[in-house]
């Protein structure tokens, strides 16, 4: 499906009001849940400034789109939390808050889609379903791994999340040898029974 050149440019203001939206429900749920954090480091806001990486924000969904890749995922910069002002239950709200979010917003857009069929409400919904399921993966500093580890005793849980700062490399390396291509394939299919799901009401 083409976009033209408006509907790229409506797809990437979109795409970016996605991943803000799923860092501020990290952000008002770690608030609710007793963490002030987020609200002192000023990321209790819809300003993209605040929120923005230039590389997961801006290039990496950049080049996957000017590559032609059917899926655009991506990321901004993690909101700041303190696992010692929340308990289990509070970390388990915080983490299932921003994969929660992209779901919300792939039912949103398929709803839009269905009121005003434009090619880019199907391709940002596809989008936020993606960004679910590669949330979801279980290894740090993912959102899956963090829900995993709400069950864990408070020591395991900073024990593993010490290895945040090298999950990205075991991710990337995981990927580049095609280690998740079942489960994104899963994951479109269950994208397609959703969407379809949506237009059938």
């Amino acid at each position: 499906m083409n976009m033209g050149i408006l509907g790229t440019a409506l797809f990437f203001l979109l795409f970016v009001l996605s991943v803000v939206l799923h860092e501020l429900a990290h952000g008002y749920a770690a608030y609710y849940s007793g963490d002030r954090t987020p609200k002192y480091q000023g990321r209790l806001t819809l300003n993209p400034l605040h929120h923005v990486d230039p590389v997961g924000t801006i290039l990496l969904p950049l080049l996957m789109r000017i590559a032609g890749s059917p899926v655009v995922f991506g990321w901004a910069k993690p909101v700041p939390i303190n696992p010692y002002n929340l308990s289990s239950m509070g970390f388990f709200f915080v983490s299932i808050a921003g994969v929660a979010t992209n779901f919300v917003l792939t039912i949103v857009f398929a709803l839009l889609y269905r009121l005003y069929p434009a090619t880019v409400f199907v391709y940002v919904a596809l989008a936020n379903f993606v960004l679910m399921a590669f949330n979801l993966i279980p290894l740090p500093p993912l959102d899956g791994s963090k829900v995993l580890l709400s069950f864990f005793p408070f020591e395991t849980r900073m024990r593993v999340m010490s290895y945040d700062q090298y999950g990205f490399i075991l991710l990337f390396v995981l990927m580049g040898f095609g280690f998740f291509t079942g489960y994104f394939n899963l994951a479109y299919n269950l994208f397609i029974r959703v969407f379809s799901a949506v237009l059938a009401i």
